[in-house]
Order: structure tokens, then sequence, then C-alpha cells
């Protein structure tokens, strides 16, 4: 049992439940209907292609595809036939509309009227071999495939919408009259070897009947049809197979066509400028009860007729490739991507044409031209006129076949989907059967235009498609080995640019700079540094921000529960290894010497003042010179603290204001030399009398920490291995109550984060220009740890520097801003304001090989925005319509926006073409 009969099965077995009762006879009556027809469809006549005729039994997921790929895979392209729609339209019009890639051969036929009654329209079509005598007229009409016709009804709708922008288009024109249909039966006559059609007044209404009578009367002009797409042929070859005739000799066998006709003025007679279109062909079953096709005989039930072209043909034609997407289920990203790409020109062209022989089905990384199929289907129903958004069940389960990631109903990238569904197209269209192999060689000195010109030859030697063809460019990457200067030059395609925003591509760092002279309060520095830096790119912004010394330096260390927690050495260290909660402070001193060796100063409480020791404010770290006892760490440490000593004034007016609060009668300090702390004022005094600034006499006390008997005795000798030389030694220093009032230490407790995120205020809404995300990502700029190049010269993996440029470019350029950032701790999405021109892209600048045949120019025609944050957020689509009408496509809702309106912070993905 194929997969196709056994969904059918499960359908059948498996209604889908309805919410109300009231609803639950007549839906699953209707389902368990479709389910059956599908279901002995699939058990009895598998082996034919029947899906046409059962068309409005079957939903979308049931119509179109389940056979075709299996059917295609046999390569019986035969069958093909049978399931392509015929529409008749006007050979002038088609003529008018068509380029010259679109030319193609068509059997001509002269249709004369020989009516004798006033209930049938009898038609006789001669084939006619000398093509070239007959010019072109208003009589003459062109029967094309269904690809065509949306094409060739696009392409007057896009000529309409620039003539209304120039204003010229009279109202007459303005859209096309209405549709009505017609039953035309056809058949083969062995009499006159020749095709015979026949109106009846009966199958049709009496006002089109009418009209068909215009249409057809031959009696002033000839009429004749060009058949462009190999249906009427098909009639011969069954002449040839042996089929039963009646008594008359002509062939039993008749096709009954549903024609969709667009209405036509009063009188046809003689009018070369009517606008007449046959729509949606559907062949159905004649009074005998059979129907011939492509050599294909069999009896099958009668088809309903679709009639969802009637009302206003206005509307039907201003609402060209205006459809609406459903969503499925958290498919907003799948239907924004697609409305893009259903509006890219030349590749609508491509898949309203017959793009099925450009399908490979034997290559490997391909998809069984499935996906192909799919999208080839869905962008078809797209720019039927149709009011009814428009669900793509088929295509996501074709999608979720072939990549995993995009099934079920998550919220995914809308960019994601894009580069996996240009790149499944480009391998499912593949006009490379075989992929050469093809050995890269170096530039040796070459120009760069015969290497770019070698690399372009052997890539399209291994993938050549419509993909390539519109969206692919070329790059010219130029990496430098930092040790020996090998220069190595490449070029490589890409599908896409995608240009990192200024706040990915710089990272703002907060830091606390502390000075070592006893002078300088400690200073907050935001530094931007880049994302992908190191600690040298920190360092030097540093050194300019704070303009420091030759003779000074700085040590960057990371401050964790009051100590330090790692000290950052290594200027090639990344920059990634500081995250944005952490504290850091940047520590500024004298340029490291042999005699002057480092020491870490810690601050804790002691236990009388606040009943158990504790850590406290920020490490200070200085270097120790003439060190010969305790009293000279006393007066190193004395000098780095000396910036927090409060003025006198501030000391007593803090003593009074204590004195009224909390006061503790007969409390001795710990040397018992007062009773009161207000007793310090005079402490404070003769410590800023005195010379330097500094009084020995406080009640600091000092430890070695990490050793027996750690405690520093003031007047007993020191020497400098007692403090070691590779680790500095860390000095624990008791505060006090008395020291810790003569000392503002709330400066020492302000430490801010490297970066605090704005969660809940509403930052400075951010600009840029796309040209600026260009420069940033075509600047040059060293490779990262993990992306180590190897130096054939060196003969090892290197940190080389890269260069891009841009040397080739497409035809429809593919813009990513990279709005998503992801980091080993946080992810994030930037709402930076992108500015980008809309109708004047020029590149010409960014471009290192100037081609004076292509123009650089682009102008925007689609975008793919997403609204919200990275838990959810909502995708849309801004498409250009015609000149200068852009519309909203947001799921099934599609409405005109005004031009202005279509620049925001959500813009996510831009499609540009060349202008």
């Amino acid at each position: 049992m194929t997969r196709f009969s056994e969904r059918l099965r499960l359908r059948w077995l498996f209604p889908k439940p309805t919410r109300f009762l009231a609803l639950v006879s007549l839906s699953t009556l209707h389902n368990l209907c479709k389910s059956l027809v599908g279901f002995l469809l699939s058990q009895t006549l598998p082996f034919l292609a029947m899906d046409n005729f059962f068309s409005d039994y079957l939903t979308d997921d049931l119509d179109s595809s389940p056979y075709r790929p299996h059917r295609r895979f046999l390569q019986d392209h035969d069958l093909d036939f049978a399931h392509e729609r015929v529409y008749l339209l006007p050979y002038r019009w088609l003529v008018e509309m068509e380029g010259e890639a679109d030319r193609r051969e068509g059997v001509l036929y002269t249709v004369t009227c020989n009516s004798d009654s006033d209930s049938e329209i009898s038609l006789h079509l001669r084939k006619e071999e000398e093509r070239h005598k007959i010019g072109v007229s208003g009589r003459q009409y062109a029967l094309v495939s269904e690809g065509v016709w949306l094409r060739t009804l696009k392409r007057y709708n896009d000529s309409n919408n620039e003539v209304k922008d120039l204003g010229s288009l009279s109202n007459a024109e303005d859209c096309l009259p209405e549709l009505f249909p017609l039953q035309v039966k056809i058949f083969f006559s062995l009499e006159t070897s020749s095709l015979e059609a026949k109106i009846s007044q009966k199958e049709n209404v009496a006002d089109f009947y009418e009209k068909a009578c215009d249409i057809f009367n031959s009696a002033y002009n000839p009429v004749h049809i060009w058949d462009f797409s190999g249906q009427t042929t098909q009639f011969f070859l069954n002449d040839k197979s042996g089929l039963p005739h009646d008594s008359s000799g002509q062939s039993v066998k008749e096709v009954t066509l549903e024609l969709q006709v667009h209405g036509l003025p009063d009188s046809m007679r003689g009018n070369g400028g009517n606008e007449m279109i046959l729509d949606r062909s559907q062949m159905e079953c004649s009074h005998s009860g059979s129907v011939t096709m492509n050599g294909s005989t069999d009896n099958v039930a009668p088809c309903k007729t679709a009639n969802y072209f009637r009302g206003s043909s206005c509307r039907a034609i201003r609402s060209l490739g205006l459809t609406g997407l459903q969503n499925l289920g958290n498919t907003c990203f799948m239907n924004s991507a697609i409305q893009c790409l259903a509006h890219t020109p030349k590749l609508v062209d491509f898949f309203l044409g017959d793009y099925h022989k450009e399908i490979n089905y034997e290559n490997p990384l391909g998809m069984n031209g499935e996906l192909a199929l799919a999208f080839g289907d869905l962008l078809r129903k797209l720019w039927v006129p149709r009011y009814i958004p428009i669900a793509p069940r088929t295509f996501k389960m074709k999608l979720a076949n072939f990549a995993p990631q995009f099934s079920g109903y998550s919220q995914h990238d809308s960019q994601e989907l894009l580069a996996f569904l240009l790149d499944g197209l480009h391998e499912d269209l593949n006009r490379v059967k075989r992929k050469p192999y093809h050995e890269v060689k170096d530039a040796d000195g070459r120009p760069d235009e015969e290497v770019a010109e070698e690399y372009w030859r052997n890539h399209l030697a291994r993938n050549d498609s419509i993909v390539v063809d519109l969206c692919q460019g070329q790059f010219r990457s130029t990496l430098v080995c930092p040790i020996c200067k090998k220069v190595s030059i490449t070029f490589d395609p890409f599908m896409y640019l995608s240009l990192p925003l200024p706040s990915t591509t710089i990272r703002t760092m907060t830091l606390t700079v502390i000075s070592t002279d006893g002078i300088t309060l400690p200073s907050t520095l935001t530094v931007t540094v880049p994302k992908c830096g190191t600690l040298k790119d920190l360092i030097g912004a540093l050194i300019t921000s704070c303009s420091l010394k030759e003779d000074e330096t700085l040590l960057v260390a990371e401050i964790y529960k009051n100590n330090i927690f790692r000290v950052f050495e290594n200027p090639s260290e990344s920059l990634g290894e500081i995250r944005d909660q952490d504290k850091v402070v940047a520590y500024r001193m004298q340029k490291d010497t042999e005699t002057t060796p480092l020491v870490v100063f810690v601050h804790e409480r002691s236990v009388e003042t606040c009943g158990k020791e504790g850590l406290f404010g920020i490490p200070l770290v200085t270097r120790l010179s003439n060190i010969s006892c305790g009293y000279d760490v006393q007066r190193e440490f004395l000098k780095i603290i000396n910036p927090f000593m409060m003025r006198a004034k501030d000391v007593s007016d803090d003593c009074e204001n204590n004195e009224g609060i909390s006061k503790r009668p007969s409390e001795d300090d710990e040397w018992g030399d007062t009773t009161n702390s207000c007793a310090i004022g005079n402490d404070t005094d003769s410590i800023i009398g005195t010379d330097d600034g500094i009084h020995l006499s406080t009640d600091f006390e000092f430890h070695l920490h990490g050793m027996e008997n750690s405690k520093i005795i003031l007047d007993k000798p020191l020497t400098v291995t007692t403090f070691p030389r590779k680790e500095p030694p860390v000095v624990v220093v008791l505060w006090s109550d008395k020291m810790l009032k003569m000392y503002n230490t709330s400066l020492l407790d302000s430490l801010p984060e490297v970066f605090k995120s704005q969660l809940f205020t509403k930052r400075i809404q951010e600009s840029v220009s796309i040209y600026k995300c260009l420069e940033s990502f075509l600047k040059e700029e060293p490779l990262g740890p993990e992306d180590m190049w190897y130096c054939p010269n060196c003969k090892k993996p290197q940190q080389a520097t890269k260069k891009l440029d841009l040397w080739r470019l497409p035809e429809i350029l593919v813009v990513h801003l990279k709005r998503f950032s992801y980091s080993r701790y946080l992810k994030n999405k930037l709402e930076t304001f992108v500015d980008f021109p809309i109708n004047n892209l020029d590149l010409s600048t960014y471009v290192a090989y100037g081609n004076s045949q292509s123009t650089d120019r682009y102008e925007l025609y689609a975008i793919s925005c997403h609204y919200g944050g990275l838990g959810g957020g909502h995708y849309t689509a801004f498409v250009r319509y015609g000149y200068d009408k852009w519309y909203d496509f947001d799921d099934s809702r599609v409405e005109p926006v005004n031009e202005d309106t279509i620049k925001t912070p959500a813009a996510y993905v831009l499609f540009y073409r060349k202008v």
C-alpha cells in the first residue's frame, strides 16, 4: 500500500473531530465521502493519473503531490499532460506580454463555424501547415497551460500597475470584465481528420451562449487558435491507437472543457482589442461517460464545476498575487518567507512556466523534486485570482519530511527557513546531472579577474539552477598569516549577506579604574570593544579613556565576593570570558620592576565591629618598595586608602547624627583611649595636618592570608622574601569601628557590573545605516581561536586576519540583518533601527571588481519582519506591488500600506532586485 493510500485509509477511519455537536453529522459525512473516493481511487486506479478529475472532492493536501513525485520518479512524462490545465486567451495579448525567452512552437488551427441550428454552435478546427501566411489579428486566440496563463496574466497586471503609476491608464482599461463559464465539447472526426467542437445552448447560460456566438463567429473574419499546450495533438495520436468509432466515423471519445471566460464587449466582430481569457480548463465527462486525454481512457464520475471566478473581475485582477496564507500554528515565519519569494521577479515567472522540465530527480543532494513541486504548486495558487487565503499544509508536510527541524508547530527563524528553502530548491532544480571534480588552485600571483572567473566556472560546472542564476554572488576572501605573511586569496559563492548590526559587532563594557597614587578616587569608565575582541583591545580602550602615562600600566582583575577571583594577563585572551554580570576592576599602577612586588589588600570588619568577621569593599593593589618592617606595609596601605578619608567636618557631622540616634553609654573602643566615637575628630585633624597627609597612628590590623602567625607586627623587621614574587600576597586588613567612621567605605562598596541590561526601562532608539552594517561585515578582522587557518608555509594552524570583498553581485540580493545574538550565557534580540534605502541601494563603492556591463544599484521589493522578543514574536512581510504600492502580508490578512511605514526596527530580511 502506498503512502498516499495509507493516509487516505487513516483519514477514512479517523475523521477529524468537530467542536460543536450540531456540525458533527455534516462535516463528518463530508470528510468520509471525500476520503472514501480517494481510498477507492488509490486502490483501483493507482497506475492512472487521475488527480485532476477528483480535484473537487479531495482537499489540497490530497490533490496535488502524493502521486506526482512517484509518477515522475518513474519518468512517465507522457502522463504529465493529463495534469496540465488548459487556458484560452487572446493571442495578441500573449505576444505582447511574453518575452523572447518565452517563444515556443505551437500548432495553428483555423476555426470555422458550421452552425445550422440556433441551439448549438458547431466548430471545425483545421490544422494549418503554412503558419507564416497568417498574421496577428484580433480574432486569434492561444491555447496555453496554466503556468503560461498565470504568467501572462501577471505580466498584464504588472504592466497595468506601471501605467497606472504614470497616470495614463483610462478608466475603461482599468480592469478586465466579468467572468462567465462556458461548456465546450471537443472530439476528433475521422471523416474530416480534424477536430470538431460543439457548444450547446442547453448546457450553457443563455447570455454566455450568445457571447460564445460572438467569439467564434467566422462570418466576417476568420478565427484562428494557436495550441501551445500540446493537448490537441493527443486527439491525433488517439486515432492511431485503434480506438472504437461510431458508424459515421466520428470518435466516440469526447472531452468537455469547463471554461471560465472573461466577459467581452457587446460586439466581437472585427474587434482586435478585446480582452478575453478562458480560465481553468477542467475536463468533464461527456454524455457517453468516457474521457480521452493523452492516450488514456477511463470512465469517471461527473466532475464538479469550480466557479470561484464569479463576481467582479476588477477585484480579481487587482488581487492577483495578493492572496494570504493561513497560519497553521506558529507558521508565520514560513508565511513571511514564502510571500517574499512569491513576489521575487523571474523566480515567479520560472515557477509559473514549465519548471517541471528542469527538476533533477537524480541529484542525491536534492529531494527527488518534491520540494520544488510543492513550492511551485503553492506559488501558482498564490497567483491565481482568488479571495480565500490558502492553507499551505502540503508544502509544510513536504518541508518537514526533508527538514525535521521545521516539523511540528514551534516558532522558527524565517531566515533559517529561507536558507534551507533556497538551497533545497537549487538542488531539486540543478541542471547538472553529474558534478565534475575540480581541484582548487591557488592564485600564485595571477590577476584576480582570471582567478575569480576560474572559480566561478568551476562553481557553475557543479551548480547551475534558477536559484544560482538569480540569487548567488561571489566574495573575494583574503587571508594573511600573522607569522610568515603568506597571502591566500579565494573566491567563494554566497546566497545572501548576513550583516551584523553595530550592537552585535561591538560590546559596551563598564569597569572601575583604581589608582595607586594616593590622590585619585576610583572612577567608572565605559568603553566599547569588539565583541569578539581580546584583552589587548580592552586595555587599549582603557588606556585611551584614562590617558595612561608611559610609566604606568593596568592590571585587569575580576572581583568576586570582595576578593580577586582571577587576573587577566594574557593579551590574546578572549573577552567572551568576561560575562555581563561580572565585576571587573582595572588597577592603575607603576610598571613592573624587580624590586617592587605586588601586594593585595582585602578589607575585613573586626569581630568587635559587626559581631563576626566579614570581607567588604574592593580589594586594593599596590607595589611595595623599601620594605623593612610592618610600618612600611601600613604606610603603603594608608597611602592608597587616603583618597577615601572623609573630611573633619563630615566626620563631626556624622558623629553628631550618631549621638542623637544610637549612642552606647560607657562604650570603650578597642584601644581604650576614648569612650565616645566623636573623639576621633582629633585624630582626623592630626592626620590632615601631617606633612605627607598620612598619620601612622591608626587602628588598622594587618594579617598575611594563608600563613600561621599571620599578624604583621608593625615594629618587627620584614624582608622582600616574606612576600612571594610569583603570586601576589594577600594582606587582610581588619577595620575597627573607629576606622570605618574615618573613611568613606561606601566608595569601596560601589562596584558596577560589566553591563547592566535595561529590562524595564525603555532604551533610546538606536539607529544605524545599512552601509555601516556592510562596512562592519567587510572589515578586516582576526580569525577566532576556533577558526584557525592552516598556513601552507608554516605547516600549522595560524590565527590569520581575514578580509572579505564583494566581487560579483547577484540579480536578487537577500540581506539578512543579524538581530538575534547567541552566546554561552544569554540570548538577545537587537531592536536597532536600520536605515536602508528603498529605491537606490548603491553598492558600487563596495565592489572590488568593476564591471561596466552590470549595474550595482538595487531597489527594495520585499521585507520579512519580526516583531517581539526571542520567546515568541510574530513574523509578517511587506511586499512591493507595482511601481510604488506596498502591501502588508500578515498571514491571512493582506492590506495596503504607505511606503513611509515599511521602515521599522522589525525589518529582519531585506530583498533587493537590480535596477
